[in-house]
């Protein structure tokens, strides 16, 4: 990372109150669906800074113990645009009993849990610049904060979110990695569900009398181009469920996968392969009964799981994070990633929402770590723009 000409000691923010709410927040579990305890903190937390804090109902649609929070602190100067902050409360498994080790600038998990930086560290950035913003009593535009559920689970909080309830056009969701990045590109993803049914028969007195529903999957997925496939487009394998018992040829396969790409003509033709690769896998198994050809079918369902995020150089949010980190002594660049995020679904909305980085790093994993320094720089910027953003002077 760049070391900035700000001293982050010195500067208005409070560093160490981020850093010691951060590891709070890590503190309480949030897994998919459980964010009831971390999202009444939040609540009580905003509610001291000023915010108005309500829920929608995604929590009831997807069987969580709580909705997307919307929280709202009024403009002090309403000339201004509003401006929408944004994070999710969950986080993946394993994320119960976390207990985060701090060493020096760094801050890790023990080893035997993931440590939600992703998203607290988000969480705690907006937190932070919210409470000195307020504190400090600084002009600003009406402030909107969505504290998403279930990001992890599929983006389906965000999918639920009532919009409506939203003023802002503009806004920045902080959810990635390194905190010299502001990504503006995001692939559309579709995901792939195929159900292939073969014909059951005893694996030891009559196998010949069967269609293996596991071989035919197996066959399709190796006829398929999948990882890499060039520098837009990925696809994955990512679940297979079937089979009953050792001794009964397969059913039933249940085959769950994804494709990316950042070019929909691409997309479309890595999904269509796929459909493709399972239609010509049918044709190699098959039996006789009673003189006529059998073979196994498919079932698939597919469907696009979010739209690509293309923003422009000169979209008036990405000009003014670029600038406020200038401003700041930083170098942030925008860049391109392969992960989708609650910033896909906001993007195709209407909310014009770039994804800058915090500071997590090996997310999803139980090696993950933030860089306290490199969440105080995001802290900056995004303090620096929610000051300035839409000032009349």
């Amino acid at each position: 990372m760049t070391q900035s000409t700000l001293n982050i000691d010195l500067s208005i923010l409070n560093i160490q109150r981020m850093k010691d709410h951060f590891l709070s927040l890590v503190q309480i579990d949030s897994i998919s669906k459980k964010e009831g305890a971390v999202a009444l903190s939040l609540q009580k937390d905003l509610e001291a800074i000023g915010a108005k804090v309500i829920y929608d109902d995604a929590g009831e649609a997807v069987g969580g113990e709580v909705g997307n929070m919307i929280a709202r602190i009024p403009a002090s100067d309403p000339r201004r645009q509003p401006i929408l902050l944004s994070a999710h409360m969950d986080t993946v498994v394993p994320g119960e009993g976390i207990k985060p080790i701090c060493e020096g600038d760094i801050i890790r998990s023990d080893g035997t849990t993931i440590l939600g930086g992703d998203d607290k560290s988000g969480i705690a950035i907006i937190i932070e610049v919210l409470r000195t913003l307020t504190a400090q009593e600084m002009p600003h535009g009406e402030i909107e904060v969505v504290l998403t559920i279930c990001e992890e689970y599929g983006l389906v909080g965000v999918k639920h979110l009532d919009i409506s309830q939203l003023h802002s056009k503009f806004g920045i969701v902080l959810d990635c990695d390194n905190a010299d990045f502001l990504f503006t590109q995001s692939p559309a993803s579709d995901r792939h569900e195929f159900t292939v049914h073969g014909i059951e028969a005893h694996a030891g007195v009559c196998p010949e009398e069967g269609i293996s529903a596991i071989q035919i999957a197996a066959e399709a997925i190796s006829r398929m181009s999948l990882g890499r496939i060039d520098s837009e487009t990925t696809a994955n394998i990512g679940l297979i469920e079937g089979g009953a018992a050792v001794n009964i040829v397969p059913k039933t396969v249940r085959v769950r996968a994804e494709s990316r790409s950042h070019s929909i003509e691409k997309l479309k033709r890595q999904t269509d392969h796929m459909r493709a690769c399972f239609q010509e896998a049918l044709e190699k198994f098959s039996i006789d009964v009673s003189g006529k050809r059998v073979t196994g079918r498919i079932e698939e369902k597919i469907w696009r799981d979010y739209n690509p995020i293309n923003l422009p150089e000169n979209s008036p949010i990405v000009e003014a994070v670029l600038q406020a980190a200038e401003r700041c002594g930083y170098k942030v660049q925008t860049n391109a990633t392969g992960g989708g995020c609650d910033a896909n679904i906001l993007n195709e909305r209407g909310i014009a929402v770039p994804n800058l980085g915090t500071g997590m790093h090996q997310i999803h994993t139980v090696r993950e770590w933030v860089s306290l320094s490199e969440m105080a720089q995001t802290a900056n910027v995004v303090f620096e723009v929610v000051k300035e953003f839409g000032r009349i002077e």
